[in-house]
């Protein structure tokens, strides 16, 4: 645990500030969701933490470099987001903007927003450690869009809007890697077990504020074998530059239990669909077989040495990143590529989100 927590210091170091530019909003869809409404983390914040005192961003190269017009927009990739290619697979704007950019006008927003930041947890201590936006917060934001929305369309459209929209929940990860694996407060307080449930009975109480907001369609995002991103590798004290399947066990209980709160969020909220979203096996497949996708490194970030540079660390050593990012699973040592993402979205449409098509 000193090492994770050593190296996870490592990850909070100096912010760097770069412009930020509001994603332009396209045409409204004709389908059945109305906007894409985002909840979670670094793997789903496309730039509220450049709006923030944190110095958990991602707003300078090498980060958004295939991304329109090579912008850094905040996103923790080198182009788009999982959300941002579902918004486009339902007939919205390509990319999901992020709701404390002042730059993007209600109108915009009213076809998809993210409230995520990167760096935070279901556990609040999780989001404390980072001085990032917790999921309290975010529930707070969307209930201050909900307001929003009715001030400028009327109480009407704007219900039918948030009734109609697919909200994304997509954390849990850093309450892991940032928190109890690094930290001692939670370990003293919770077993590994304890900690799961105790995760996933915030995961639920969120997605029930989310339905008294008026939340009707919700994906719950099962969390990524995180034993397996780079940095995970590189800290591996048992088998250096494997897997952790300690980690990756955690993540698959998670999954479970939140598979099991899926189903009661169901049978408790009238009129709700909720589904649960499997990544687990997605990114699994495509560790055991890089190839089959057409990805040459799976082990190593394509960011600086791969092994441990994630955000400021990434700006400090651009020069070493690597020149082609679709061979590489990962752009940063946590962080998937956009290639990985687009993949990712595309399981997502063709299982657990094919309902909502």
């Amino acid at each position: 645990a000193t090492m994770v927590s050593s190296q996870s210091l490592r990850y909070w170091l100096l912010p760097l500030v770069v412009a930020h530019f509001c994603l332009s909003a396209g045409r409204a869809a004709g389908g059945k969701v109305s906007a894409i409404i985002v909840l979670g983390d670094s793997t789903v914040d496309p730039g509220n933490n450049d709006f923030i005192h944190t110095i958990a961003k991602a707003n300078f190269p090498p980060y958004g470099r295939d991304f329109d017009g090579g912008v850094a927009t905040g996103r923790f990739s080198n182009g788009r987001l999982v959300t941002d290619f579902l918004s486009e697979a339902f007939g919205l704007p390509p990319s999901v903007p992020a709701y404390l950019d002042p730059g993007c006008t209600i109108d915009q927003l009213a076809m998809g927003v993210s409230f995520a930041s990167g760096g935070t947890g279901l556990d609040d201590l999780t989001a404390r450690i980072a001085s990032v936006i917790p999921l309290r917060q975010q529930l707070e934001y969307l209930k201050e869009y909900k307001e929003r929305l009715r001030a400028a369309k009327g109480s009407a459209a704007a219900d039918e809007i948030m009734a109609e929209a697919l909200y994304i929940f997509s954390i849990g990860t850093n309450d892991f890697i940032v928190n109890y694996l690094a930290l001692p407060l939670r370990p003293a307080q919770y077993t590994a077990v304890e900690y799961v449930a105790y995760l996933v009975g915030l995961a639920e109480a969120a997605v029930r504020d989310a339905y008294d907001l008026g939340a009707r369609k919700v994906d719950f995002t099962g969390l990524a074998p995180f034993g397996c991103v780079p940095s995970a590798r590189t800290m591996n004290r048992d088998a250096p530059g494997e897997c952790d399947e300690e980690h990756n066990r955690l993540a698959a209980a998670f999954n479970a239990q939140l598979q099991d709160a899926v189903a009661r969020l169901n049978a408790d909220l009238a009129g709700a669909r909720v589904v649960y979203a499997d990544t687990y096996n997605a990114v699994s497949a495509i560790v055991a077989s890089p190839s089959d996708y057409g990805f040459e490194n799976v082990a190593q970030g394509c960011c600086g040495t791969g092994i441990i540079e994630t955000s400021v660390l990434c700006g400090l050593d651009e020069p070493l990143t690597c020149p082609d990012a679709d061979k590489y699973a990962f752009f940063d040592s946590v962080h998937p590529s956009e290639r990985t993402y687009r993949i990712i979205a595309d399981h997502l449409l063709n299982t657990a989100l094919r309902v909502f098509l």
